[in-house]
């Protein structure tokens, strides 16, 4: 498959075939997946393979209240879990309504689970003396995370990126022995999807991009 159609196609699969997925594959992707861009060669990141069922099923509790005020306030036509825009809605009650979350409970079953976490004392947090929510350090790990759903797209399987365990990240990481410094950045559930997907929505070039200011003259292709 040409990058270019991997790039366009890479969607959200919540939804797997029974067919198992090889560790041979499972390697072959994160071979691929480690030349990601990353601030210093550092490399932070860590990728932890959940195979026992036990374990996989002990932290669907721990995601259950992230998911629920998630799902809550998308009900109510809110942006979930953003830090602009206070919520109208009691959410600590919220978290404790257990509603219906795409792929939380499949992640069980899923072929292959992938949790990747991210060494924070690696990391360059060039906005943490900000008044805002940190977004930086993702720069050192995403681009790893998404490496690998590009590489499972471009062997025929699907997966999601999933943030919801970081709702209940120290408990998580007892669960899972990580260390106090590593943060947990991405769930991922992969495998063969049940249906595969090519044809995604998404905003056209002109409608997110200006030239030389934020509110400055539309970027339009050369072409039209």
């Amino acid at each position: 498959m040409e990058l270019d159609e991997v790039m366009r196609t890479t969607f959200a699969c919540r939804e797997w075939t029974d067919e198992p997925v090889s560790d041979d594959l499972v390697f072959d992707i994160l071979d691929v997946a480690r030349f990601a861009p990353n601030g210093g060669n550092r490399q932070g990141w860590h990728v932890i393979v959940l195979r026992d069922r036990a374990t996989r099923e002990a932290l669907v509790p721990l995601a259950r209240p992230t998911t629920n005020q998630y799902a809550a306030q998308v009900a109510a036509g809110e942006a979930p879990w953003n830090t602009v825009v206070a919520s109208e809605l009691d959410l600590v009650a919220e978290r404790d309504v257990d509603r219906p979350f795409p792929g939380l409970d499949a992640m069980v079953d899923a072929p292959v689970v992938l949790v990747i976490t991210v060494d924070l004392a690696v990391v360059a947090s060039f906005d943490s003396e900000l008044a805002r929510v940190g977004v930086i350090s993702g720069a050192s790990i995403y681009p790893f995370v998404w490496n690998i759903l590009l590489a499972a797209r471009a062997r025929g399987l699907g997966g999601v990126l999933t943030t919801y365990l970081a709702g209940r990240e120290s408990d998580v990481q007892d669960v899972l022995g990580i260390p106090r410094q590593h943060a947990v950045a991405a769930l991922v559930p992969l495998g063969y999807p049940v249906r595969q997907l090519t044809r995604l929505r998404r905003r056209e070039v002109h409608e997110f991009t200006t030239i030389d200011r934020f509110d400055g003259p539309v970027f339009e292709s050369p072409t039209t």
